[in-house]
């Protein structure tokens, strides 16, 4: 709709887009989709429309879709997110929870991924308040099994939202993609008890990236367990451990605009060296594809050094990436970096 001002002038370009890989979802199949999303009570939430979450849809890679399942209204409230360890101790647990009832009595949704451990401590703990679960496959999956109970409630009294279509189980390959949803449509967020290497960290990083307040619970450097919150610490992220958060959201949460800054967290986020930009070149579009693709390999490139080397404009280079990532022939990565598939 960006690029050709409406959603019919859009439709009407499949038909050449299709020769470049893009596959078309026939009108049959959407009204297929459609109809069970309203049999299940849940819905679909289109980027542009009101409803849809104002942070997420500012985020680069803002998924175009979403179903929803449960109470609407949360998405346009705000949000604090709080991810943290699966295997989580019971302190780490009681402190997700009133962490999140806290934030829940000063009017903030709560935001998290309905994993065991402290997602679920800070679902159960804003569930009378607003809690939104963003989910790595269909809405209509409960994942893990053992929250099940928690999901059913979340359906009626809080939000479950997700990007993939209904039926959808959830592999290791999701759960990144889910991790960016849940920072961008949060003004912030926290993590408690997170391993050096866990999906915490995903959100914490995705969550720099896109601008957000990253706020850390310490723990005991002989847990291993809060290593990774530890660390975020030492890179710069606010040390909380109550609802203090609001405080310094304060801002934010009255409707001003989200700061963009460059990530202060430097684990596998690739520098790149300033270097002068030629004038960018006016091509065709099966050209600038052709270009792209030439300089594009199973190894991840900064979205900025394609620019540079295609001699395009950036905002012609975004509009080719994303007919190719339609067409499942490119695949993004975290630090505005893309690959060939």
């Amino acid at each position: 709709m960006r690029r050709f001002g409406s959603a019919r002038a859009a439709l009407a370009a499949v038909p050449r887009l299709g020769r470049r890989g893009l596959a078309a979802y026939s009108r049959a199949a959407a009204e297929k989709e459609i109809g069970a999303l309203a049999r299940l009570g849940a819905r679909v939430i289109c980027w542009g429309e009101p409803n849809y979450p104002a942070a997420l849809a500012a985020v680069e890679d803002a998924p175009p879709v979403l179903t929803l399942l449960g109470r609407g209204e949360l998405l346009t409230a705000p949000i604090v997110a709080i991810v943290g360890a699966r295997n989580a101790s019971a302190n780490g647990r009681r402190l997700a929870q009133e962490l999140a009832a806290g934030l829940g009595e000063a009017g903030v949704v709560v935001g998290s991924g309905m994993a065991r451990g402290i997602d679920a401590a800070a679902h159960g703990g804003a569930l009378a308040t607003g809690s939104i679960a963003v989910v790595a496959g269909g809405v209509d999956v409960v994942y893990p099994e053992e929250n099940r109970g928690l999901y059913q409630a979340l359906a009626t009294q809080g939000a479950v939202v997700a990007e993939l279509p209904l039926g959808i189980e959830p592999q290791a390959r999701h759960f990144p993609r889910r991790n960016r949803i849940i920072s961008g449509m949060a003004l912030g967020i926290v993590v408690v008890e997170a391993a050096a290497k866990s999906g915490s960290l995903i959100t914490a990083r995705f969550a720099l990236e896109q601008g957000r307040e990253v706020f850390a619970v310490p723990g005991s450097p002989l847990d291993p367990r809060s290593r990774g919150a530890n660390d975020l610490l030492r890179n710069g992220a606010t040390l909380t451990e109550t609802a203090d958060i609001v405080d310094q959201l304060g801002p934010l949460l009255h409707g001003a605009p989200l700061r963009h800054h460059r990530p202060a967290i430097e684990h596998e986020l690739p520098l790149m060296s300033p270097s002068p930009s030629p004038s960018p070149i006016a091509v065709d579009d099966d050209t600038g594809i052709g270009l792209i693709l030439e300089k594009l390999s199973p190894t991840p490139v900064a979205v900025d050094e394609l620019v540079r080397q295609c001699q395009l404009s950036a905002a012609a280079v975004a509009t080719l990436l994303l007919e190719l990532e339609l067409a499942g022939r490119i695949e993004r990565h975290p630090g505005n970096l893309v690959s060939r598939r």
